[in-house]
């Protein structure tokens, strides 16, 4: 039986090909195949021009492949090749489904190994220059996402802390924003959207609670809401 070879869950960061860490960029160059997820902007893909690559994109709301499919798309390349890279957008761990993955692979005896990348809320935090914490305001962060799986409640309770943080939130903010002035959140409270984090048509916005939650207009590309005190202005900003 011929050796199996070894899976690699890189995160590409947010999108700008210079934000994937070093050691993410060498395996893609050193890799036989690339699994590579929707986000993947074709400038990353550059990285790796010897490999095979395969789309296995996941988009919120549209057509895409079945994780299982996916599962059973890795396991095929590692009796294939001897490095296989599953390139997924952000950080493997967070909202990634790195969990079925993993399980999938080590179930059928397959060296993994998980190789961190910029999650997008840091980069937003970045691009925005706003902290998503402040000394004596902003103690505690949360991300969450209100993609759930089948079985799950449509609304799971949202999070109590200083700073939210809503991935793929471009649909659900609205129904947010509604829920947290419910609970008696203030009507002005800050909010940053961030639209193709990192990218040349990076787009953001600054709004209050409830502006959020008259909604938000189409995008063309993932949406990132933060929402909390810490994501006010400074006096000097610009």
């Amino acid at each position: 039986m011929a050796a199996l070879g070894k899976v690699y869950l890189v995160g590409a960061g947010p999108g700008a090909a210079d934000l994937i860490t070093v050691r993410g960029a060498r395996l893609l160059a050193q890799a036989d195949v690339v699994l590579y997820d929707a986000l993947v902007t074709p400038e990353m893909l550059k990285l790796c021009a010897q490999a095979e690559k395969i789309s296995v994109g996941k988009r919120s709301g549209q057509r895409s492949m079945a994780q299982t499919l996916i599962n059973e798309q890795l396991v095929e390349c590692a009796r294939k090749y001897a490095l296989v890279v599953r390139l997924k957008g952000g950080d493997p761990m967070l909202f990634g489904r790195a969990d079925e993955e993993l399980r999938a692979l080590e179930a059928e005896g397959i060296d993994v190994e998980v190789v961190p990348g910029i999650t997008t809320a840091v980069a937003a935090a970045a691009a925005t220059k706003q902290p998503l914490t402040r000394r004596g305001l902003a103690r505690s962060v949360a991300f969450f996402t209100s993609s759930t799986a089948p079985g799950e409640p449509d609304h799971p309770a949202l999070p109590e802390t200083d700073t939210l943080v809503q991935y793929m939130g471009g649909r659900e903010a609205a129904a947010t924003a509604e829920r947290l002035l419910a609970e008696g959140r203030r009507a002005d409270l800050p909010v940053v959207v961030v639209e193709n984090c990192s990218r040349a048509d990076e787009r953001i916005l600054r709004l209050t609670l409830t502006d959020l939650a008259r909604g938000l207009e189409p995008g063309h590309g993932p949406v990132l809401v933060m929402m909390g005190e810490a994501l006010a202005k400074r006096a000097n900003q610009p």
